[in-house]
């Protein structure tokens, strides 16, 4: 069984397309993680954060209802590219990358896949990297599959400086 992180973007569905390319007819689990609303409320200063009354539970409800709708748009693109999937929407625990790998625990998942969207410097700090943070606590194996325009971007850096180098 393979874990593929999918979100929805495009770097989530080069992630699922390299996944069938590497490992053609493999069973698979598409997994979106949704956030609960109070785990979003409390990260906001303020008296009571984001709080808007006592019942989060609709707000729960239709998080978690997008959340599936996009793991099976992620298992539709899986079976188009012939791999056996399902799909399963968890709630966000810790972070994304820990949630991820208790996820892949549950499905005993061999390896999670995971796209990368390139981010670098400053703006991997600021956001955080699910994928860095998988590497650093998975203890199976892990691939990242990187953004199609960073891989592009970086591909054509490698042959102007082949270029410049001959």
């Amino acid at each position: 069984m393979i874990l593929i992180a999918y979100d929805g973007s495009d770097d989530a569905k080069s992630a699922i397309e390299h996944t069938a390319q590497l490992m053609p007819g493999h069973p698979a689990i598409v997994t979106t993680v949704w956030e609960p609303y109070m785990q979003v409320a409390t990260r906001y200063p303020g008296p009571d954060g984001l709080l808007i009354g006592d019942d989060y539970s609709d707000i729960d409800d239709s998080s978690r209802t997008a959340a599936e709708e996009r793991a099976e748009e992620g298992v539709a693109l899986a079976r188009s590219y012939g791999l056996e999937a399902g799909s399963r929407a968890v709630a966000r625990r810790d972070s994304i990358a820990q949630t991820l790998l208790a996820e892949a625990d549950r499905a005993n998942a061999s390896a999670v896949v995971v796209g990368s969207r390139g981010l670098g410097g400053l703006g991997s700090l600021i956001l955080g990297s699910v994928s860095h943070a998988l590497i650093q606590h998975a203890d199976r194996t892990v691939v990242i599959v990187p953004s199609p325009k960073v891989a592009l971007r970086r591909k054509e850096k490698r042959r102007a400086l082949g270029e410049t180098r001959h």
